[in-house]
């Protein structure tokens, strides 16, 4: 052993110093796609939490049974809680079409999720909207959730409903 060189045990240095590097980036990659892979599902995650909420039911609830394209004032003539069913939709759909237009929300995920609903809904209000956006003279009011729903509307168009998509499925 007393024989090795300088030389030598600099270049043996150099090698494990390079497969350290290496080793140390390679485990590096690996967290961070474990770290995107959690924010994922904690997006997804809170996404169907949204869902559950007790608030946005009732307003859907509301909303769908009403005539599509309601003018503000026969929407506002049944009432306040129609009008703030309208806004907890449009507040909730408005978050949603911005979360997927920044790719923190995945557009198939939210339309698999609700892009019925968010369909649905939009025209139910898009009058509404439209009375809504003269009166505060605000044309980008809601304008995530009209984003959104025209997303959701190419999105499902394009696909089979999942029961249909998914029949043979097996767990």
């Amino acid at each position: 052993m007393g024989n090795i060189s300088l030389e030598t045990m600099a270049n043996v240095s150099q090698i494990i110093g390079a497969a350290t590097v290496v080793i140390g980036l390679v485990f590096a990659w690996f967290q961070i796609r474990l770290f995107h892979l959690q924010q994922s599902h904690t997006v997804n995650a809170e996404l169907m939490r949204t869902f559950y909420s007790r608030d946005l039911a009732h307003a859907v609830f509301l909303l769908y049974e009403l005539p599509d394209r309601i003018p503000a004032a026969e929407l506002r003539a049944n009432g306040k809680d129609y009008e703030q069913a309208a806004m907890i939709v449009t507040t909730t759909f408005e978050t949603m079409g911005l979360l997927v237009f920044q790719r923190i929300a995945p557009l198939g995920t939210v339309t698999d999720l609700a892009g019925g609903m968010i369909g649905v809904t939009w025209r139910k209000l898009e009058k509404w909207l439209e009375t809504v956006r003269a009166e505060q003279s605000q044309p980008s009011w809601a304008e995530w959730f009209e984003w959104l729903a025209a997303q959701a509307t190419i999105y499902k168009s394009r696909n089979e409903p999942a029961h249909v998509r998914f029949s043979d499925w097996k767990p």
